[in-house]
């Protein structure tokens, strides 16, 4: 499949890291998920192939499977629209939504405790500034999940938001809702995926307003957005199998890159294994082939 850097479509209104955003009228965006691919924060220079059309299936996916907890921004598949005469490329990697009113929270589900979670409880023993119990190794699951909000930054990286923040931007019931909609999210989806042989460790999601109503927009459970662990090989205390970024930023870090710009070049086998575990989880999730 030939690789997409930036969607050629009309009426480009958002060019966010990974996806690109066109106004086609009526109320209505045109969602594409390139192949670009980003690591703490920065868009690195390298693409991988057919990445995007993972995303943006893979979302479409949970997004109907997630509609009995919360409404969501998704009307149909590129691959689906007969209007808009769309080219294969496009076709694959791109979804119709409804046009939303952002709510400027990154709403992060931690269900076990690894990266950045990982790094701050060795130095300090907490999680998003929560008081964690001693002992716990890197991988273990938390006796309940963590709602652990970020800043949605354009630019630059994004911050960790205690819930007075959050309730001083968006007001008290968004908050409890953003939290109690994220973790019943989380939940289902953990639950789900298990049965797949794939331990959802994290994952963040986004909210907007549709006609006053509170509803998940943007992407929805993707490798981009979430940890995926093989349930075969998953031991607390190591570094996990997975069907996710990490191996991306595992070969960054390797490199002693700083995680600033300008990042370094993908070698061509860490680009085609990530494809392919981008891939996998999209097979094993769904148990469905990629259109």
């Amino acid at each position: 499949m030939e690789a997409m850097r930036e969607s050629s479509y009309p009426n480009l209104i958002y060019r966010g890291k990974v996806r690109d955003t066109h106004d086609i009228g009526d109320g209505k965006f045109l969602m594409v998920s390139t192949d670009r691919i980003s690591a703490y924060d920065v868009v690195l220079p390298s693409v991988v192939p057919g990445k995007g059309s993972v995303l943006n299936q893979i979302s479409s996916f949970w997004f109907g499977k997630t509609q009995h907890l919360v409404n969501n921004h998704f009307i149909e598949l590129g691959l689906d629209n007969n209007q808009l005469n769309l080219d294969n490329g496009l076709a694959t990697r791109s979804m119709i939504v409804k046009k939303a009113e952002r709510v400027d929270v990154e709403c992060i589900v931690r269900g076990y405790i690894t990266g950045s979670a990982w790094s701050e409880y060795k130095s300090t023993g907490k999680v998003s500034g929560i008081s964690m119990p001693e002992g716990l190794k890197e991988g273990d699951k938390f006796p309940e999940p963590l709602f652990t909000p970020t800043t949605k930054a354009d630019e630059g990286h994004d911050e960790n938001m205690t819930m007075e923040e959050v309730v001083d931007l968006v007001g008290t019931e968004t908050a409890d809702k953003l939290t109690d909609l994220s973790i019943s999210i989380y939940n289902y989806a953990h639950d789900f995926a298990l049965d797949t042989g794939i331990i959802i460790a994290d994952t963040k999601m986004e909210f907007g307003f549709i006609n006053d109503e509170l509803c998940l927009i943007d992407e929805l459970l993707t490798p981009d957005s979430s940890r995926f662990w093989d349930t075969i090989g998953y031991e607390p205390g190591k570094s996990q199998p997975n069907f996710d970024k990490q191996y991306v930023r595992d070969w960054l870090n390797s490199q002693g890159w700083d995680h600033n710009p300008p990042a370094p070049e993908l070698p061509d086998n860490v680009v085609n294994i990530t494809r392919d575990r981008y891939t996998e989880a999209f097979t094993r999730l769904t148990g469905q082939t990629l259109r």
